[in-house]
């Protein structure tokens, strides 16, 4: 029995299920968790945020870099898919702007398609933050290339037309710009402020399916200003929306 563990869920108030739910697992591998096996290297990070506890202090025998104190104070949970992250994760993100929120992506549909994602955006941007979304080219090669790589053939550019359908009423509001890039895009990148969350891309996985990690951006932190300057690359190569 993993004693840490158990005493950090009661300390919580978080039952099997629970953490199976938050995580994107089987209650039954929560269960093997706390029976004493030790989970993967992105679960133990995801499971100590959850909790809000040391990796180090709930498995100090596991070794490896996130096991210890190293783990970078701006990196946040960890999540196995992007499916995983719970809708209150994206609110909280959105809502939390004060200066500027950015999308980095191919179509981003399952953001278009949240009718509450949309109105906080037009908010923020009728209160004064600035928004910034740039979506693949639908008729750009490399939009095309990401359809056939995760195995839904010409469906990619049809997405984006789908997304930039649901986008472009944004257009109306004060402080809302859409582009369009023609980037090999090796990640999503969402922001607001200094909170990222970066979407990996994996080949021959849809990105739902592929894992997720939130960052905090103080300014001087090395993984964050990575994906910031990635963001600010593409955007300042991007096109404007016909």
């Amino acid at each position: 029995m993993n004693e840490p563990l158990r005493r950090a869920l009661l300390h919580g108030r978080l039952r099997e299920n629970d953490v199976a739910a938050r995580l994107g697992v089987d209650p039954k591998t929560v269960r093997r968790w706390l029976n004493g096996r030790v989970p993967y290297p992105h679960n133990r990070a995801a499971l100590a945020d959850l909790v809000e506890a040391d990796e180090a202090d709930l498995w100090p025998d596991a070794g490896g870099p996130l096991a210890g104190r190293t783990r970078p104070d701006e990196l946040g949970t960890i999540y196995p898919h992007r499916w995983a992250v719970p809708r209150e994760v994206w609110t909280r993100l959105f809502v939390s702007a004060e200066r500027d929120i950015g999308f980095l992506a191919y179509s981003a549909l399952f953001l278009a398609e949240d009718s509450g994602i949309l109105a906080i955006l037009a908010d923020k941007g009728r209160a004064g933050v600035t928004v910034r979304i740039a979506l693949g080219d639908p008729d750009g090669t490399h939009a095309a290339e990401r359809g056939v790589e995760e195995g839904i053939g010409d469906a990619m550019p049809a997405k984006i037309r789908n997304a930039l359908a649901l986008y472009r009423p944004l257009t109306n509001v004060p402080n809302v710009e859409i582009r369009l890039h023609r980037t090999v895009l090796y990640n999503s990148i969402y922001r607001a402020d200094g909170q990222l969350i970066v979407n990996q891309h994996t080949y021959g996985i849809p990105a739902a399916q592929a894992p997720v990690f939130c960052l905090c951006d103080t300014g001087s932190d090395e993984m964050a200003a990575l994906y910031r300057d990635s963001f600010e690359r593409v955007w300042a190569g991007s096109g404007p929306l016909a």
